[in-house]
């Protein structure tokens, strides 16, 4: 370990400790506290936008600034202005009735702070993943600690610097640097762990919250399948599937991982959707709309990943660019692949770039066969007219989500718990569902000073035969 690191990991274990005593001192933060630490969060964004996305771009390469406003800085003030609006009744105590033995005692649920929470951000969203689950964890009233990925460092850098001028550091803050520190950040003991990322870092971040008994929210990813039902129009189902692909270059988690469309048709779908992506984002290795792979090494991945698949017999299809290559920016242009080999990487890993393989399926049924083989996804997506057709699709698959005849849009309903299932995670958030992700719901049965339990006390007698008696209703 560096020097450097060593250094880092010392400081956060600082931080951890003065969060720690600071929450012990003061538990429960007001709901007007609460209220005026999301308004500064929404004043700031607001405020730095445009340097955000230029931190993000600087990063990338060349990141889009219209999809950093849409998917990060946009989302992050629509779910904190939400948030704040709904928090006074997330806050509110919960009643409950009571049985009749056990009356007039009065029951409640009361919504406190876990305490010290820990949030893991990734790269592909490095703005709205850091501060999405940072909104309902200060609504909850926590202690927030932050690890941004090394992959974006100016991003990092900049959330350290504006969330340090909003809030004191046993509030929140910000810890930097490289896999050595982000290990040390989910070995400490949080009150909860909040991850999004790859499934198989997943795995490591709740073996090592498991040493404390931290429980862990992780937002995986896996492949998301695109099921077009043989009652929906190839051209139609086409524009959105490419914009919701190559969005962000495919960097997304609940991108469509591959589409499977009836067979004979897989041909005329994969020409519409390259067509589709060369009217989005026209040379693409020059075009400021479309976004670069986030560094030298992932672009290496899909390279080799889309080169693998054309060795093992399979057509590849791409937006044609005016370099021929990627340029500095890794620009790797929207790219469709049909016939990919069943054990390719393409087919058996998580894609993350803009690369879409496209298959043929022989009915529902067997389209559902093929999803229901491999692990569970966080997304899927189903195009059909018929309202029964895509509620029999549902019953017959597992998914974190859906999205019936658009991709990604059911994460920008507030109030939907957006989570993975199986291999794509567990435990969710956005809307109140992220507020009582970093809430205890403790239970509460307050007694009158005087209550007839009392006289259930030995020797048991008639008293008891009559309670005996309600109790069997």
């Amino acid at each position: 370990m560096s020097d450097a690191a060593a250094r880092q990991i010392e400081r956060m274990k600082s931080v951890f400790d003065a969060q720690k005593s600071a929450f012990k001192a003061s538990k429960i933060r007001p709901y007007g506290e609460r209220k005026a630490d999301l308004e500064k969060l929404e004043a700031m964004v607001k405020e730095k936008a445009d340097a955000f996305a230029a931190a993000v771009s600087a990063d990338y390469g060349r990141r889009s600034a219209a999809e950093t406003q849409i998917a990060e800085i946009g989302f992050t003030l629509a779910t904190a202005k939400h948030t704040r609006k709904k928090l006074k009744s997330w806050m509110a105590d919960r009643s409950v009735p009571v049985p009749m033995t056990l009356a007039p005692g009065k029951a409640y649920i009361r919504r406190e702070p876990k305490g010290v929470v820990g949030i893991v951000a990734p790269w592909n969203y490095p703005i709205q993943l850091a501060l999405a689950p940072l909104v309902p964890a200060l609504a909850a009233g926590c202690r927030v600690m932050i690890k941004p990925s090394e992959y974006t460092p100016r991003v990092a850098d900049m959330l350290k610097e504006t969330l340090g001028s909003l809030y004191s550091e046993d509030h929140v803050a910000v810890i930097t640097g490289g896999p050595e520190v982000g290990q040390a950040f989910c070995d400490l003991a949080f009150d909860h762990l909040f991850y999004t990322g790859s499934t198989h870092v997943g795995r490591l971040v709740a073996q090592a919250a498991a040493k404390n008994l931290t429980p862990v929210t992780l937002e995986l990813g896996g492949k998301s399948p695109t099921v077009i039902a043989p009652d929906f129009d190839i051209e139609e189902a086409a524009k959105t599937i490419a914009w919701g692909k190559y969005f962000n270059a495919g960097q997304t988690c609940v991108a469509p991982d591959y589409v499977l469309t009836p067979k004979g048709s897989e041909q005329s779908l994969a020409d519409a959707i390259v067509a589709n992506a060369t009217k989005f984002w026209p040379g693409p290795d020059s075009n400021d709309d479309y976004t670069g792979i986030v560094s030298e090494r992932h672009y290496k991945r899909i390279s080799e990943m889309v080169e693998e698949a054309r060795k093992g017999g399979a057509t590849v299809l791409q937006v044609p660019t005016e370099s021929g290559t990627g340029g500095n920016h890794h620009a790797f242009p929207p790219t469709v692949v049909l016939n990919a080999p069943a054990d390719s990487k393409l087919m058996t890993e998580e894609i993350f770039g803009p690369v879409l393989p496209v298959l043929g399926h022989d009915g529902l049924d067997d389209a559902a066969r093929i999803i229901n083989d491999r692990d569970r996804p966080l997304a899927l997506y189903v195009y059909t007219k018929s309202k029964a057709t895509a509620q029999v699709f549902l019953d017959k698959t597992m998914s974190g989500g859906v999205g019936v005849n658009v991709p990604m849009l059911h994460l920008s309903v507030e109030d939907l718990p957006f989570g993975g299932t199986g291999a794509s995670g567990y435990g969710a958030y956005h809307g109140e569902e992220g507020f009582r992700t970093f809430c205890h719901e403790r239970s509460v049965f307050h007694a009158p000073v005087w209550h007839p339990i009392r006289l259930m006390a030995p020797p048991y007698g008639k008293l008891f035969e009559f309670f005996k008696k309600l109790q069997a209703g």
